[in-house]
This record gives structure tokens, sequence and C-alpha cells, in this order.
């Protein structure tokens, strides 16, 4: 054997290396969790509280498609990641064979001589000797990378009927939960409506800011024995989560494409993501206002409006008093498609969150930048 094919073999030995955890296990850890969403979605319907079981279904669903997409994603790069390297190592691979090829040429005999006699024999059987624990595990590595491709590759194709089945059983949860909180009559009402002066100050309102001023004036007969929030809603004044699963796409102050500064917070999630009342809270108003779509304004008490914009369906009724991550609505986009989803896999870009809800905070009838109120990623 040549010196170089010996620095071939042992250099090819070398470039092998450690792989992270499988990206399999976290769409497979994914599709347990759509599983138990099933059999949640199937017990919701005998319990006591039927809004919030499907509530809790619901996110339960949401949380394992995108455990899903995530574990697709890195299964996708992973397989890519393999490829590049089995494909970079084709022509050295090659190269080896060749010499093995050449090694195994002659008959067994004259294979175990060397021509310069007993000693390079012995030394040539030392080589090989040193050779032959090194070259199973460059074989054992290359093994091991084509099985991973075939698994992610596999995963990758089966996950459609995984995909379908989350898909229909999160929009049969939504169906559900409408119904439910359209049945629902156990919640208190802390104020009786006055849909003539809402639509009166609606048709003289022009900015957001005018429609929440004018609406402390407009609460029609109050209720005090029903309450929105059972603590000091102050003291978890910047460590609320948001009102939906999502990410920052415009912070207080900052500029949109066309200028525009609002003092909201803009932040982008998935087609019919579920939105929740981050505290118990009065409603104070549900419906289309401006140019913002949908909106719900929520009272956690006197003085305190959280103001949601940008929904597709709106759920409860103006003043009533809902508890804390009770469903307010759902944002719009329609229903994922799942070749959308399997196309987006190899990504990692953010592409499935479409939507945008607009966050605005309002304290004593002036606005506050909303992350001195929910727990977000400053840095982001």
């Amino acid at each position: 054997m040549t010196r170089a094919a010996l620095l071939l073999i042992l250099g090819l030995c070398a470039a092998a290396a450690g792989a992270e955890t499988d990206p399999a296990e976290a769409a497979r850890a994914a599709a347990g969790q759509l599983e138990d969403a099933a059999i949640a979605l199937a017990a919701a319907n005998e319990a006591r509280d039927r809004v919030a079981a499907l509530t809790d279904t619901v996110k339960a669903y949401e949380a394992g498609l995108a455990a899903l997409r995530e574990g697709l994603r890195r299964a996708a790069i992973r397989e890519a990641q393999l490829g590049r390297q089995l494909k970079a190592q084709e022509q050295d691979v090659a190269r080896l064979l060749g010499v093995l090829q050449s090694m195994s040429g002659g008959p067994p005999p004259v294979m175990l001589l060397h021509p310069a006699g007993p000693t390079g024999t012995a030394r040539s059987g030392m080589i090989l000797a040193d050779i032959a624990p090194a070259l199973d595990q460059k074989a054992a590595v290359l093994r091991r990378d084509l099985e991973e491709v075939a698994i992610l590759r596999g995963l990758q194709e089966s996950a459609a009927q995984t995909l379908r089945d989350g898909l229909k059983g999160v929009q049969d949860a939504r169906q559900q939960l409408s119904e439910a909180i359209a049945d629902r009559t156990d919640l208190p009402t802390r104020f009786t409506d006055d849909p003539v002066g809402t639509a009166l100050l609606i048709a003289s309102t022009e900015t957001l800011e005018g429609f929440a001023s004018g609406l402390t004036e407009i609460q029609g007969e109050a209720d005090p024995a029903a309450s929105a929030a059972a603590a000091d809603v102050f003291a978890l004044k910047g460590d609320l989560g948001l009102p939906v699963e999502a990410n920052v796409l415009r912070r207080s102050g900052e500029a949109d494409a066309a200028g525009v500064r609002r003092p909201g917070l803009v932040v982008a999630t998935r087609p019919a993501a579920l939105v929740t009342s981050p505290t118990a809270a009065t409603i104070r108003y549900r419906g289309p206002l401006l140019d913002y779509g949908n909106v719900i304004i929520l009272e956690p008490e006197p003085g305190l409006m959280f103001v949601l914009a940008g929904l597709d369906t709106v759920f409860g009724e103006a003043g009533q008093v809902i508890p804390e991550g009770s469903p307010v609505g759902l944002m719009g986009g329609g229903s994922d498609e799942i070749d959308a989803i399997l196309s987006q896999s190899g990504e990692g870009s953010g592409n499935d969150r479409t939507e945008t809800l607009y966050i605005e905070v309002r304290e004593n009838n002036a606005s506050v930048d909303p992350e001195t109120w929910f727990r977000t990623n400053k840095d982001s």
C-alpha cells in the first residue's frame, strides 16, 4: 500500500463529525402531542366547563402543530446537511474503493508477500492491522448517515397524514369552542351594553384613541357585584404573557412600511390562532372598528384597557366578565394547507406567521408601551 493511500484512509476516518440530537425525535414527540390533543378533544364534551376544556384542547393542538413544524424543519435541515456531506465525500470514497480494489486484485498467497521480503511483509501487515479498525469506523459512520437520511426522508413523507389529522382536529376543536361560547350562560355581567350609544360613538370617532376614551363614558347601568379581577392586576404588570402565541413584528413607536407609527405592539401569528384574555377582565367592546378589523377591548379594572385589534372572529358580549385565559377570538387567514407546511419545513423563516394582531394598552385614557405589561423578547 502506498503512503498516499494510507494518508487518504486516515484522513477520511478523521473527517467524521458528531451529530446533534436526532431532529426526528422532535417530530415524533410532536406527533404524540397531537394524539394527546385528539384524546382531549374527545373528552371535552364530558367536561364540566366545556369552554375551558376546549380552550386547552385548541392550545394543545396549536402547540403540537407548531412542534411538528419545527421537527420537520430540523429534519429537512439535517437531511440537507447529510446530503452535502455525502456529496462532498463522493470523490474520496471512490478513490478509497479504488485502492481497496487494487489491493484485492491478486491471489491471496501473493497478497501476503511484500517485494521487500519478510520485513516488508511484516510491516505491511502491521499497517493493515492499524487501518482495519479505522476503515470499520468510517464504514459505520457512512452507514449511520445513510440510515439517518432514509429515516428523515421517510419521516417527512409520512408527516402528511399526521398533519392532516392534526389540522382537522384543531378545526373541529375551534368549531366546538365557538359553539360552546355561544351557548355559555354562566358568566357574570358587569354592566348592560348600550348598543345605541356605542354606534353613535363609532360614527363620531376617527381614531382608536378617541373611541377608547369615549367608551368609558357610555358604560350603561353597572352591576357593582360583578368584579373583573380577583386581585390587583397592576401587581402582574410586566409579567403577562401575550394573548396569542406570536413573534413581535413592530414595537411601540416603530414605523411601518408606510411610515405610520402607532403606540401599540404588532405581533405575527399563525392563521386561525386562538387569542385569549391575559387577565380576568370585562369586555368593554367587541366588533369592527375603523380600519382595525374586528376589535375586542378588555378592561381588567377601571382605568386600564387592553385593546386587541385585527381578529377575524371575536367571542363574548360587551359587559361580560371573563376569567383569565378565556378565549376572546380567532385570527384570520383560514386553515393551514398541508402542502404549504411541508414546503416551508426547510425554510425556518417564520413565513407561516401570516396574520398580525395589534395590541394597545391604555392607562387612564393614555397609551403606554405594551411591553411594560407583556413579556416579550426585547432583544429580538
